[in-house]
């Protein structure tokens, strides 16, 4: 025999060295023969371990009078002489008596020999009978933890092949026992991670490191159709002489506390996204912008793709009809996709206008003021969700397998719906989703709702505001005049400010810029009423301190109304300006060959304030200089100092040849914001 075949055998036959390598090493089982003497003739190394008896003092002496206590001589003997005649075994426990004088208790098993020549021998196997009992229920009771064990356990062999599994992995991956055996550990696990898996458990057979409570995801072939989660522990076996006999694996099915877990990430992850929504929808009082908000708040946490559409009743502020099963007319005011999809070319573009029919999913949902939920989308549910066929067969091809449709509603009122579809999202909508998505909308509903009506009122109060101020300036004798209104954005209200050219007897003419102070409708009228008392002043060809001076008494007279003013009356025959200030901001004068400046007039107080007397101030007027009369809303902000945005002012007049038309678009284009929240009256005029 080759060295090479030699060490193939001894890897077939177990290592060579001493050391308990196996089962019966453990046991340290004993043999011995007697001939039909009683004589010992046989006597392992084992046997010496077990009695206390060498070889050389064994051999050739009969076993009774060695070993048997003389009480129990008579029973062996005749049970000796039943196995040699009989040839029947025997097996059972007695008592010995080892070398020390010491009694104890041995587990046997006797049968009779025969060799080739025809004699007769008995042949005794024996074990520590206590070892043994101790040996029989430690394998007893793993059987039973085992067999009855929740938790799936297979042993594999060192190349992750099974040996042994018992019931409870049965049932968790729906493969009978018999079916693993022999099988590759890939053969049988449904995760789509095995590669990972098997990686280390390979890991854990060369380190000998156990690997615990691995979390894996997967679908069991005995119930496919629903995901499941499986805590797995991997563990090297090992004999006692430290040969790798495979690997244990021990599987627990962890689904409901994965389910748990999952719901309590997505109940968190629903929270935070009410709570973003609290702060990310309805920042502006612009009903686009909000509705823009709500779209980037849904997508892609909620669905794929979000439009928003309101009813086109509900956006110009009309009184909503009683529901009917008849079309709607609906503006998009938003469309969000999660990803690149077909499904935006089937919906209404942002600022379009499309009336859906009575059957439409959409229309159902406002006129009955209720979630509309389909689950599983069919080819008979696209066409009523889509607006015609071409956007039906574009659902289909993006892949819109759930569909959910949440009114919007505002004290009571409809006035749109929230329409959310899935595409690549494998989950369809389930009424937790519907409860998520009426909470995001009831919230947006409400911004919207704020929008539109803020919205109304700003454009009536722009309205009358546009209508109480004056046409462009016409030419008046000895100046050239331009001038601009601009509201304030969307943020805020229409505010008071205006500016006024009254011409007056003798070729004079009065220039005024004043401010309410407030803004909507109140604030327009009143400052209305301004207007109209300065043009009666006016006419009396009085001096501007005392123009001021009535205006004052009207002033106190309005609801609490504090009003800045500045009014002017310029001479082109005698080139003088006479202003006075009723705490307003100070005019800019550029002359030719000079810097820009403030002229330096009293500022006095506020119209309203009541028994102020208004000082007037001269200044002269050359040919072509240019004095710039502007509400506070020009160079007001809360980020700069006054003194700062005032120099700024200067800075754009720095070109008097520049046309009126272009100072007043550069002064507003210059130093105005777009979110400034204040308006603005600007009036230029150039002495000719």
């Amino acid at each position: 025999m080759t060295a090479e075949s030699y060490s193939s055998d001894s890897d077939l036959f177990g290592p060579g060295p001493r050391g308990r390598t196996s089962l019966l090493d453990v046991l340290s089982v004993a043999a011995l023969v007697l001939d039909t003497d009683g004589r010992i003739v046989f006597w392992t190394p084992q046997a010496e371990e077990l009695f206390g008896y060498s070889a050389e003092e064994a051999l050739g002496t009969p076993a009774a009078r060695l070993i048997i206590h003389p009480e129990h001589l008579q029973a062996v003997v005749k049970l000796f002489a039943e196995v040699l005649e009989t040839g029947r075994s025997w097996a059972g426990a007695f008592p010995v008596r080892h070398k020390d004088g010491t009694s104890r208790l041995m587990e046997f098993r006797n049968m009779r020999l025969l060799d080739d020549l025809g004699d007769v021998y008995a042949l005794g196997l024996a074990a520590d009978h206590s070892l043994l009992q101790r040996v029989e229920t430690d394998l007893a009771l793993c059987e039973r933890l085992i067999n009855q064990s929740p938790i799936g356990l297979a042993l594999l062999d060192p190349n992750l092949r099974y040996l042994l599994v018992n019931p409870a992995l049965e049932r968790i991956d729906g493969i009978p026992a018999e079916d693993h055996i022999g099988r590759h550990l890939r053969e049988t696990l449904p995760f789509p991670d095995v590669d990972t898996v098997e990686s280390a458990l390979r890991q854990v057979l060369t380190t000998g490191t156990p690997l615990l409570d691995q979390y894996h995801v997967g679908r069991a072939p005995s119930d496919p159709e629903h995901e499941r989660a499986w805590s797995l522990s991997f563990y090297r076996l090992e004999d006692p002489g430290g040969r790798v006999l495979g690997a244990a694996t021990s599987v627990v099915d962890v689904t409901e506390r994965h389910r748990a877990a999952a719901e309590a990430d997505r109940a968190r992850r629903r929270l935070a996204l009410i709570a973003d929504a609290s702060t990310r929808v309805g920042t502006t009082l612009e009903v686009e912008r909000t509705a823009h908000e709500l779209a980037e708040i849904a997508s892609p946490e909620l669905a794929d793709v979000v439009a928003v559409d309101v009813l086109d009743s509900a956006l110009a502020c009309r009184r909503m009809r009683t529901p009917d099963n008849g079309p709607e007319l609906f503006r998009a005011l938003a469309l969000k996709a999660a990803h690149p999809t077909v499904a935006l070319h089937a919906a209404d573009p942002p600022g379009d206008l499309a009336s859906y029919e009575g059957d439409r999913l959409v229309t159902l949902c406002v006129h009955t003021g209720r979630p509309i939920l389909v689950r599983h989308v069919g080819e008979r549910d696209l066409p009523r969700i889509a607006r015609d066929a071409e956007a039906s067969e574009l659902l289909a091809r993006a892949g819109v397998h759930s569909y959910l449709a949440v009114p919007l509603i505002a004290h009571g009122e409809v006035l749109g719906a929230l329409d959310l579809k899935r595409t690549r999202n494998p989950a369809p909508f389930d009424e937790d989703d519907v409860i998520l998505a009426s909470e995001l909308a009831s919230r947006a509903a409400v911004a919207i709702d704020n929008a539109r009506w803020f919205q109304s009122v700003r454009n009536t109060a722009l309205t009358l505001q546009r209508s109480l101020l004056p046409d462009h300036p016409p030419h008046h004798t000895g100046l050239e005049l331009a001038s601009r209104y601009q509201p304030a954005q969307a943020t805020s209200e229409v505010g008071g400010d205006w500016y006024d050219v009254i011409p007056l007897n003798g070729d004079k003419t009065a220039l005024v810029v004043g401010d309410v102070m407030g803004n909507g409708i109140d604030a327009a009228a009143t400052m209305g009423r301004l207007r109209t008392a300065t043009c009666a002043y006016s006419d009396l060809d009085l001096d501007p301190g005392e123009v001021l001076q009535h205006l004052d008494k009207i002033t106190c007279d309005l609801e609490h109304y504090i009003v800045t003013c500045l009014y002017a009356v310029f001479d082109p025959h005698t080139r003088q300006c006479r202003i006075a200030n009723a705490g307003h901001m100070p005019p800019a004068l550029v002359r030719a060959g000079a810097a820009p400046s403030l002229l330096d007039l009293p500022t006095g107080a506020p119209l309203g304030v009541g028994g102020i007397t208004f000082e007037t101030t001269t200044a002269e007027l050359g040919t072509g200089d240019l004095l710039v009369l502007y509400t506070d809303g020009l160079v007001e902000t809360r980020q700069h100092a006054i003194d700062d945005r005032l120099n700024a002012l200067l800075s754009f007049l720095g070109e008097p040849e520049r046309s009126l038309e272009e100072t007043c678009d550069l002064l507003l284009y210059g130093l105005r914001h777009p979110d400034d929240h204040d308006d603005v009256a600007l009036l230029v005029a150039r002495a000719l």
